[in-house]
């Protein structure tokens, strides 16, 4: 008699060992599931990506229809909770269910935790995007482009937010603080899209590439600045002005303190991955520093993409510049399609139905929104003025993706019980709008605009 059949005779231990076998069976369902749905980005990514190059479309764009494909608004293979789904609705969970023969209540709680997973992994992937992007931008050329990437960011918050708020207030009647809301969303940029199509079609290293990239990274400070203002105005009925103070002044002191002591330390980090002798000490070392300035980000109410980018940023300016590069390529295909899948995955397209009567509403201020959100990003490449070599419209057109972003504002004003349901759908068809035009738009505007030259000696490409 060996000593598992001892205590499943035992009648204090049985049934601990019960549990445990319970446990360890259902981690084991959570990775057979995980392991499914990896299966399904991948494929629906290179699929995407594939024939999106044929079409000579930004393979992102695949993956963000391939996302669309695989989620909530056809196959349903890859859905979440967030989005009302369960585990039934989950075709995954159906095959692992039939397959597994497990209960009603151990398909739920694998899927909840299988959706987790994926979705931190879809965020490490963002994370990693952004550092890779950072490698790829030169220190020098951002604060040569600052003034002009400043006055985009800023003209691409104002604006939109201005002409939203007021058509919705004056030209539907929405309530002031509904209508704030919705304004709010169309003001932030979705860098991680912008980014991956810069990277796509070359165009990183240009003048345009550079304050595309700039103003990005400032309309995201400024969109989480705003984000914090209208849920603080929808909770309390009242602007808290500490907190907006607080979020202006960690993001700037972040900022500047990162490149200031990061230039300072590069020297060192360089020195101690020399000395190493183990495999992959160039790539885990930068990884580590990337992450630990990911989690300060995070931590003080800011994004963690932010810290990731400053890595990118401060590791660019060492010798060790171009081995990063080439290590970095082969972690980004590994996680940062899980992002982009995910967020076409999460992305509902039966609110464009209008046979649905809570829809057509929304259809009408989608339609307003949309507007609102293209001219309102593509006016800020025409605000540079006395600058005819630069290529504006691309510069506008870059701006456009709302993305995940866009999506945090609709999901925040929703639970929040601020926004109505056609106004949340109105925001999330313009979401998708911007998110699906966005790519194809910036690519045509180089094609057919020739940009300014690089301003690095380096031709990179990823």
């Amino acid at each position: 008699m060996n000593f598992l059949t001892i205590i499943s005779c035992h009648p204090y231990l049985s049934p601990l060992l019960g549990a445990t076998e319970t446990k360890a069976e259902e981690g084991s369902l959570i990775l057979s599931s995980i392991l499914l749905s990896l299966v399904v980005i991948y494929f629906a990514s290179k699929l995407g990506g594939e024939i999106c190059v044929r079409l000579n479309f930004p393979p992102v764009l695949g993956e963000l229809v391939g996302g669309v494909v695989v989620g909530v608004s056809a196959l349903h293979l890859l859905v979440f909770p967030e989005s009302g789904a369960t585990g039934d609705n989950s075709l995954i969970m159906q095959l692992l269910a039939h397959t597994a023969h497990i209960s009603p209540e151990t398909t739920q709680s694998v899927f909840s935790h299988q959706s987790e997973v994926i979705s931190v992994l879809s965020e490490l992937g963002v994370v990693i995007l952004l550092f890779e992007i950072g490698l790829e931008s030169e220190l020098q050329d951002l604060i040569r482009v600052g003034p002009q990437a400043a006055i985009v960011a800023v003209v691409g918050v104002i604006a939109p937010f201005t002409m939203g708020t007021l058509g919705l207030i004056y030209f539907f009647h929405i309530a002031p603080i509904p209508a704030i809301f919705a304004g709010a969303a169309l003001t932030a940029t979705s860098i991680g899209i912008t980014a991956k199509v810069l990277a796509e079609i070359g165009q990183i290293s240009t003048k345009e590439g550079q304050i595309i990239i700039g103003a990005a990274v400032l309309d995201d400070i400024l969109g989480i600045i705003v984000l914090a203002v209208v849920a603080s105005l929808a909770k309390t009925g009242e602007i808290q002005v500490s907190n907006i103070l607080f979020l202006i002044i960690s993001a700037t002191t972040f900022l500047v303190g990162v490149i200031l002591i990061g230039r300072f330390l590069g020297s060192y980090l360089v020195a101690l991955v020399n000395q190493m002798k183990t495999r992959g000490q160039l790539l885990l070392t930068s990884l580590i520093f990337a992450f630990i300035l990911a989690y300060i980000a995070n931590i003080i109410h800011l994004e963690a993409i932010l810290g990731a980018f400053a890595a990118g940023l401060v590791l660019a300016e060492t010798e060790k510049r171009q081995e990063l590069e080439k290590q970095i390529i082969p972690v980004a295909d590994l996680f940062v399609p899980i992002f982009f899948v995910c967020v076409g995955a999460k992305t509902d397209l039966s609110v464009l139905n209008p046979a649905i009567p809570s829809n057509r509403e929304g259809l009408i201020l989608a339609t307003f929104l949309i507007i609102v959100a293209i001219l309102g990003k593509v006016i800020t490449g025409f605000t540079l003025f006395n600058q005819p070599e630069l290529n504006k419209l691309a510069i506008g057109m870059g701006m456009i993706p709302r993305g995940e972003v866009g999506l945090v504002f609709a999901g925040v004003g929703a639970s929040s019980g601020v926004l109505s349901e056609s106004t949340t759908a109105a925001i999330i068809m313009m979401v998708i709008v911007t998110t699906f035009v966005a790519p194809p738009l910036l690519r045509l505007a180089f094609e057919k605009t020739k940009p300014s030259e690089s301003i690095t000696s380096e031709t990179k490409k990823v």
